[in-house]
This record gives structure tokens, C-alpha cells and sequence, in this order.
């Protein structure tokens, strides 16, 4: 989790959708466990690119070629989804949470901290073993803008953070 301090910026892909007056809290890329898959794929066709390429090699040389363009498609798809990883943040700010996604349409989703009526987070066995969680949230309207946003690191501690903004705790020296 990156907490930013008041002197620092979000990355500039981030920066253009704060507004002037607000503080951001916390900036944080989806865990890289979002990953799994496309590396289970990249390397499951590895395996299998290398066994039909040993069967076929003595028959059809220009299939060989083709398992092999195959692959580099798939390793294509592979780098397609790391970069799309590397630009998707979830910041906080004092007034509000945004979840930015999509490497050449950017979708920016949005919703007030003031209109959260229910948050919870929940962690499947794997994200207990790796480290990250999914956030449910709820809000007064019909339509939201973004509900569940999954792959967070370090929920607990960012569940607390954001609890502790939507439900401040009342300062004694109001009374």
C-alpha cells in the first residue's frame, strides 16, 4: 500500500482526475496476483508449444512455425495484460474513491466517500496466501459506478483507513 504523503503526487496518469482541492490518502495498484492467470497461460502454452512442436517436428516444419506464432500471440496477450496492470490504480482521496482502469480507453469510475452506506472486504484462501482482498461497496444511489473492486493489497489495512474517513470519530472537545 502507498500512502501518500502531502508533499507527494499520484502518478501523473492519476494526477489529472483529482480535483485541485482534494488530498489523496492512498494510491494502490491492483495486487499482482490479478496476474495469475495470463502466467498460468503463458507458461501452460510454453509447455505445450514444446511438446507438439517435438512430435510434429519430424512431419511439418511450417507447423512448428505455427505452434510457435501461436505462443507469441499468447506472449503478446501476456504483455498486453501487464501493462494494462501497470495503470490501474485505486486511489482515496479526502472526499472520494476512484478506481482507474484501461491502457488505451480510460475508464475512471467514481464514488463519494459522503454516499459509502456499506463497505466490507473478503478474502478468498488464496488471497489469505498472497496477500490481497476484495472491497464490496454500497452506496444511497440505484446506479453505481463501481461496487466490488478486487486484487487489493493489504485490504485489512486499507479497509480500516477507509472506515476511519467515512465514520470519523466525533473530536471530545466539541461537547
Amino acid at each position: 500500500m502507498r500512502l501518500v504523503t502531502p508533499g507527494d503526487s499520484a502518478p501523473a496518469s492519476i494526477h489529472r482526475y483529482l480535483l485541485p482541492h482534494e488530498q489523496q490518502v492512498i494510491t494502490v495498484r491492483r495486487h499482482p496476483a490479478v496476474l495469475m492467470t495470463p502466467i498460468a497461460f503463458v507458461l501452460g502454452g510454453l509447455v505445450v508449444a514444446g511438446v507438439l512442436s517435438n512430435v510434429v517436428v519430424d512431419r511439418n516444419g511450417a507447423l512448428v512455425n505455427w505452434i510457435w506464432w501461436a505462443w507469441l500471440v499468447l506472449l503478446a496477450w501476456f504483455v498486453w495484460k501487464v501493462a494494462t496492470w501497470s495503470v490501474d490504480y485505486f486511489v482515496i482521496t479526502n472526499q472520494r474513491m476512484l478506481l482507474t482502469t484501461g491502457l488505451l480507453t480510460r475508464k475512471v469510475a467514481m464514488m463519494p466517500l459522503a454516499k459509502v452506506t456499506d463497505m466490507s472486504f473478503q478474502r478468498s484462501i488464496s488471497g489469505r496466501m498472497l496477500g490481497y482482498g476484495e472491497f464490496v461497496l454500497e452506496s444511497a444511489g440505484q446506479d453505481q459506478a463501481f461496487r466490488v473492486v478486487d486484487y487489493l493489497p493489504y485490504p485489512e489495512q486499507l479497509y480500516l483507513e477507509v472506515c476511519s474517513m467515512i465514520f470519523p470519530t466525533s473530536d471530545s472537545g466539541d461537547d
